[in-house]
């Protein structure tokens, strides 16, 4: 057998509040993972260039455990290997990424992260040529660490003893090498993205990368599939019965669609695959329940320059996109008017206490398919990690930087929810966890209490 040189990247997927978190008081925790999804996919369209010249397989280690390998898949595509990091520091972690290459063939092996966007092809070409003479190759960075290390043997030594996250990182790895009489390389000085003064470096990088090619977007994703003004983000859990009804319904329209599933058990993943064989602009991730938790998860990988939440159980209207596009104009968010199927008894005076709260209260709810820049949605830090209300919170966050427009087309809701418990207790339920909440409450014991209460 042929022995392959073997790259590792370390990254992990793009999740508010553990991706990049040393800048989310800078960004916010949307935004910073918003970063850490651009850079990944920068660094692996580097990839892509290198192995057109080089022959080398690619692995790529995330932080997590194996259950999280399909959301690593379903964001960067099936055509990689995948791992989980397992445990340890960043010393222990790498060492077995390392013993599992040579283990498994490999002829040299380098490790790369994602968080150094100077390295390119032609650097991680270096690295490998640099290997056929040197024992060990180190990309020096500038705040004393290393972007890139990469063995022809397995040298355990170099992982034990170093003070990880510091500057002396490089220093005390070449001072090991050569206590072990390897032969070392290096590579030229690159900057990493780790703090908030990191981040004119990225910035640059975008502007190089627009300056090469007006036309595309600097944070395209890897399927090249064109950048959509729009991102509809649909969180479901367990709706087989409506999200056929509500993709059928976005079809027509050109925009991006991410369905965020929280585990469900019934047939609801196979429905939306079926429509994303037959669509390119479908995207189907998995995310840990919890309303907020997947709509943050669907943002993180969002393209579009506008995010709109919906609800599986929702229709919006035709031409939707142009509505939301003209409602933004001069409107720091938005949401549409409310409509409810079915003709139950004193429906239509819902619909009227919803127009008068949107409207006069500037407070629209999430069945109305809230709206706004994404570039807006990741500087407020995205969703809060609530059980319930988590739109609520949204909202009275955004009622603070300006106007909240309500688009006088409606949206098309479910009857469901009155339909199970009857309108006067479904509101009654409504009003009441809107006042706790207001008396601070906390949102664990209102969920408690919410779900409760509408399971009977």
């Amino acid at each position: 057998m042929i022995k392959r040189d073997r790259l590792i990247i370390f990254t992990r997927y793009p999740q508010p509040g553990k991706a990049k978190t040393r800048l989310i008081p800078a960004l916010g925790a949307a935004a910073a993972a918003d970063l850490q999804r651009q850079m990944t996919e920068h660094t692996l369209e580097q990839v892509e260039s290198l192995i057109l010249t080089t022959p080398v397989s690619v692995d790529i280690w995330f932080a997590g455990s194996e259950d999280e390998s399909h959301l690593m898949r379903d964001w960067l595509g099936s055509r990689w290997q995948y791992s989980p990091q397992g445990a340890g520091d960043l010393g222990d972690r790498m060492a077995q990424a390392f013993a599992s290459a040579f283990a498994t063939g490999a002829a040299a092996a380098v490790t790369i992260g994602t968080d150094c966007p100077g390295l390119d092809a032609a650097r991680m070409a270096e690295a490998f040529q640099a290997l056929q003479d040197h024992d060990l190759v180190l990309g020096a960075a500038t705040d004393g660490g290393y972007y890139l290390i990469g063995l022809r043997r397995m040298v355990p030594e170099l992982f034990v003893g170093i003070d990880w996250s510091t500057e002396r990182v490089l220093t005390q790895t070449i001072a090991i090498a050569r206590s072990l009489g390897l032969k070392v390389a290096t590579l030229e000085r690159l900057s990493d993205i780790d703090r908030p003064e990191d981040l004119p470096v990225w910035e640059a990088v975008l502007q190089a990368k627009a300056a090469q090619n007006p036309a595309q977007n600097p944070a395209q994703n890897l399927q090249e599939r064109e950048s959509a003004p729009l991102s509809v983000i649909i969180p479901v859990l367990n709706e087989a019965g409506t999200i056929e009804g509500v993709l059928k319904a976005l079809q027509p329209e050109a925009v991006e669609i991410i369905v965020v599933d929280g585990g469900s058990q019934d047939n609801t993943i196979a429905l939306a695959q079926a429509f994303a064989q037959h669509s390119a602009n479908i995207k189907i991730i998995s995310a840990a329940p919890g309303r907020a938790n997947q709509m943050n998860a669907g943002a993180a990988i969002a393209s579009g320059k506008i995010l709109l939440f919906l609800h599986a159980d929702t229709c919006l209207p035709s031409g939707f996109p142009a509505l939301v596009t003209q409602a933004l104009d001069g409107a720091i968010a938005g949401a549409f008017a409310l409509h409810i199927a079915g003709d139950m008894l004193g429906i239509r005076w819902v619909e009227r206490g919803v127009h008068w709260r949107s409207r006069f209260l500037q407070l629209p709810y999430g069945d109305q398919a809230i709206f706004l820049k994404a570039s807006q949605f990741r500087a407020i830090g995205g969703f809060a990690d609530l059980p319930i209300m988590e739109d609520f919170e949204l909202v009275r966050r955004l009622q603070k930087l300006g106007k909240i427009a309500i688009v006088s087309a409606p949206v098309l809701t479910s009857d469901r929810r009155w339909q199970k418990l009857g309108i006067l207790k479904t509101t009654l339920i409504n009003q009441v966890a809107v006042i706790a909440y207001f008396l601070g409450v906390s949102p664990d014991r209102i969920a408690r209490w919410y779900h409760g209460k509408s399971r009977h």
